[in-house]
């Protein structure tokens, strides 16, 4: 019997392919997925509970339906210092329904019991987190379905034992970078972070205008010296023109307070299909690339 040793190394191959993709959670599968379609995520945010806690696995829905790849599912807090006037609005909505960490988390386990495949990322800020624990949130958060969080307020310099915590269960700790982030800290940065890099675009706080592009692709280029990981980019991207060309530079176009100002401008009637027609919009924008 002649041995064909061509054979036996592409069956290695594909079953180590194979071992590998299992690894992989879903932000991982995802980014990998598009980049053999040479395609750019788009990665809409929205506030829990905003405007109602029963529309919020609705909207989840909806954004996937309309072109979503990764959902950021913001955790309501009383004084969210990054965030700009309309999603400090969408918190002060969600928290007058008294939503918390832990209802954050129930609504993700409910979205998973439709939707396995579509990464979540909880954004927020540390004081639920340090409330509940690192250990408690973390084996909640792996229960429900979370694949990445991102805490704004958590600098990497004091992360590691978070990081450590998530990475047990197997969920990607997500850093913010923007222009004025230091060499040493963009290169701790990329020691910790899983899954993706959120690249704050501008000065300031979420919502904000005045988008340079041509700064946008020299810090990107700079980035990309230090980071292997995908660099998604937020903060001032409010139409399909802007998203598309952010797209040409970035893997991932991540877009919060347009799509908030959405839900606060539509009646209850019309906010699924208002959310989903303005993300539409967006996704086939990215998609002309």
């Amino acid at each position: 019997m002649q041995i064909n040793l061509d054979s036996i190394k592409n069956l290695m191959g594909f079953f180590s392919e194979s071992n590998d993709a299992k690894k992989m959670n879903r932000i991982a599968k995802t980014f990998a997925a598009l980049k053999t379609q040479n395609r750019k995520a788009l990665i809409p945010f929205i506030t829990a509970g905003d405007p109602n806690p029963e529309v919020t696995v609705q909207l989840m829905h909806q954004l996937v339906h309309s072109g979503a790849d990764i959902i950021e599912l913001g955790i309501p807090f009383s004084d969210p210092m990054a965030d700009g006037p309309t999603i400090q609005r969408s918190s002060e909505r969600a928290l007058k329904h008294h939503i918390s960490l832990n209802d954050v988390l129930d609504m993700v386990a409910v979205f998973r019991k439709v939707n396995a495949g579509t990464p979540v990322v909880l954004m927020g800020y540390a004081n639920p987190i340090e409330a509940l624990g690192y250990e408690m949130f973390a084996s909640r958060a792996k229960s429900c379905g979370v694949d990445g969080v991102l805490i704004v307020d958590y600098p990497p310099e004091e992360s590691s034992e978070w990081v450590q915590c998530l990475d047990r269960q197997g969920i990607d700790a997500i850093f913010l970078l923007s222009p004025t982030t230091p060499q040493e800290r963009i290169q701790q940065v990329a020691k910790m972070a899983k899954g993706y890099i959120y690249y704050v675009s501008l000065k300031g706080v979420t919502g904000a205008s005045h988008l340079d592009l041509q700064e946008v692709s020299s810090m990107l280029q700079q980035l990309r010296h230090y980071i292997s990981i995908p660099i998604g980019v937020g903060f001032g991207i409010r139409d399909g023109a802007t998203a598309k060309a952010v797209a040409g530079l970035a893997d991932a176009v991540v877009v919060g307070s347009r799509i908030i100002e959405e839900i606060e401008q539509s009646s209850s009637a019309e906010l699924l299909d208002n959310v989903g027609s303005l993300l539409s919009t967006l996704r086939k924008a990215i998609d002309e690339n």
